[in-house]
């Protein structure tokens, strides 16, 4: 699709049509030369015949699945998609809690019956993997369930046993949609996991421009099950913006045709390993022995048994080393890589850790923040809750929320609309924001008030 475009945009056709720049600036930074519409011969996302159809076949191919959807609104559109077109209203959903916040506003928009299954605890303040004998209790005290919900690979790139979920799932005779926005890299080399579709999951959204080579807001909707396909379409149509990008379709296509140097990059990554596992304070977490998979590609470094936090580390990594981390954290920071990384880049990096590494000292205390692992109690689904009123929130103790709150990012609701405020709750709210936690809310009135209930 590049290339027709290319020489589409240097022809001599005049545009009567949108968009409004009428490719007509040459400003030398946004590409406005190549910004097109639906015109003859360029085919349509909402019913693919031509180059798009092209790509989501390669896209198919690659992932080992029945069909893929390009996605050019975010992996959030695939996941509210994937969730309609796997329900009806009033459907109950069994959703792992350390979901992203699309997946809850999916089943609010669409009037669902969450049931949450809480993951295992990785470390102190990480959400691990989702246990599949707990999966399985779950759903045999709700066989009315339509739909599992699970994030694999997790923000910090923890990835659940989807092979063995799939196979519960399918002997129960529900569907399993796995959020893997962040895996869409592994079927690109063996030193990754495997990817969902080709574990058995029914439906999956990866997002390309996470951990791939390609732009912001690319993403793909994939499906091993052809009873959801035509649902999926469906449901596209309404996710789905009508005045799709012409130019983020073309980067989906570069980005699944280029043949990347993977081989390099993991050899990246083993030499960061390598030098990390001589760090005193800071750490490396999830590369010894572990029961479950990890992504590679994923740095995530501890700074518990140091005297600095996450948020500390990552600052003194920008001013002073010009390096700009992922995520900050109480106890750690996540930094991505991808195949596009330099060996420069890695190397400032090393020296980076090693140096912050060298100067720091053990904790005066405890330096890590403990996370709520349990569930708090609900009190109404979240399209139930309707009328609402406004309270200071250092008086919310009790109160039924209605708001989500979450640390973004990356975007995991901390608690969701319908369930009450314990103190629990409240603490850990306050110490995330006290620590420079980016705390936020689905509506403007927090922090210092919140939307509750008015039951």
């Amino acid at each position: 699709m590049k290339d027709e475009i290319l020489a589409y945009a240097q022809g001599e056709a005049y545009p009567f049509h949108m968009p409004g720049h009428k490719r007509n600036i040459k400003d030398g930074v946004f590409p406005y030369q190549l910004d097109l519409t639906e015109i003859d011969g360029f085919d349509n996302l909402h019913h693919p015949e031509g180059y798009i159809k092209q790509i989501e076949d390669k896209a198919a191919e690659i992932y080992r699945a029945k069909r893929a959807f390009l996605l050019v609104n975010g992996a959030t559109c695939g996941i509210l998609a994937a969730i309609k077109a796997a329900t009806m209203r009033g459907d109950k959903v069994i959703i792992a809690r350390n979901c992203h916040t699309s997946v809850f506003h999916a089943v609010e928009l669409l009037g669902l019956k969450p049931e949450f299954i809480m993951p295992e605890r990785a470390a102190s303040d990480i959400f691990g993997c989702v246990n599949p004998v707990k999966l399985e209790k779950l759903l045999s005290d709700n066989p009315d369930a339509k739909l599992v919900v699970i994030t694999s690979p997790t923000y910090e790139g923890i990835c659940s046993d989807v092979d063995s979920i799939a196979g519960i799932c399918r002997e129960k005779g529900v569907k399993l949609f796995v959020d893997e926005a962040h895996g869409a890299h592994f079927p690109f080399h063996d030193d990754f996991p495997n990817s969902a579709i080709c574990c058995g999951a029914d439906i999956s959204v990866v997002s390309l421009h996470k951990t791939m080579p390609a732009m912001t807001q690319t993403a793909l909707l994939l499906t091993g099950d052809s009873e959801v396909i035509q649902p999926l379409q469906t449901a596209l149509s309404i996710f789905q913006t009508s005045s799709p990008s012409y130019v983020l379709m073309s980067s989906i296509e570069t980005c699944l045709t280029t043949k990347w140097d993977f081989d390099s990059y993991i050899k990246r990554i083993r030499k960061l390993e390598a030098a990390a596992a001589d760090m005193k304070r800071l750490k490396l977490l999830f590369r010894d022995k572990r029961d479950f998979s990890y992504d590679i590609g994923k740095l995530v470094i501890s700074t518990q048994k140091a005297d600095i936090g996450g948020i500390e580390f990552a600052k003194i990594l920008r001013k002073k080393y010009k390096i700009e981390v992922e995520m900050a954290a109480y106890g750690y920071i996540i930094a991505m890589t991808s195949v596009c990384d330099t060996n420069e880049g890695f190397e400032r990096l090393i020296r980076a850790l090693l140096e912050i590494d060298s100067s720091c000292k053990a904790p005066d205390g405890k330096n890590e923040l403990e996370s709520v692992f349990s569930l708090p109690e609900r009190r109404l689904f979240p399209f139930e809750v309707v009328a609402t009123r406004t309270i200071q929130f250092c008086d919310a103790q009790g109160f039924v929320t209605a708001e989500d709150i979450f640390a973004y990012p990356p975007g995991i609701p901390i608690i969701v609309k319908g369930e009450v405020l314990s103190p629990e709750i409240i603490g850990l709210v306050n110490r995330l924001y006290k620590n420079g936690v980016n705390v936020i809310s689905s509506e403007a009135s927090f922090p210092g008030s919140i939307l509750v209930a008015d039951l």
